[in-house]
């Protein structure tokens, strides 16, 4: 096999990490949801975005579509995903994938038991739109790690 690998230039300046959730700040996304930011541009992503979103009981975030694919795992709890007009009831572990463009949200489907998904956006240049008042804005941007 050739040891020179064409998309090498792409993940040379990613430096190795062990992220920690439990130590990484979260940024309130209003409604009982706040987001931890793993793999981003600030620590020296260039090909994706991931982090982890934890959702109070009954807390939903507003239907909204992205400029690239987007999967989302459950990692804790149970969840009601709307996929393009569809309902979707999700349990741990339970996988989803988005392409660009389709509208999409997530909410907890329980009162009381919290709800925790790990998401990955297929570029560094995400973007969330949201569909109720079409404003755009960079996911890192939200964050507030650009």
């Amino acid at each position: 096999m050739d040891d020179q690998h064409t998309d090498a230039p792409c993940f040379a300046d990613f430096p190795s990490a062990v992220l920690r959730p439990a130590e990484l700040e979260a940024f309130s996304r209003g409604g009982g949801a706040s987001t931890i930011p793993l793999v981003n541009r600030a620590r020296g992503a260039r090909v994706f975005l991931n982090g982890q979103t934890l959702f109070d009981g009954e807390a939903g975030i507003p239907l909204h579509t992205h400029n690239c694919p987007e999967s989302v795992v459950i990692l804790e709890g149970d969840a009601i995903a709307e996929i393009d007009g569809a309902e979707y009831e999700l349990t741990r572990f339970d996988t989803t994938y988005v392409p660009a463009g389709v509208p999409h949200r997530f909410r907890n489907a329980s009162a009381t038991v919290p709800m925790r998904i790990l998401w990955t956006y297929a570029s560094v240049d995400a973007t969330r739109t949201l569909v109720e008042t079409g404003v755009t804005n960079r996911v890192d941007a939200e964050h507030h790690t650009q």
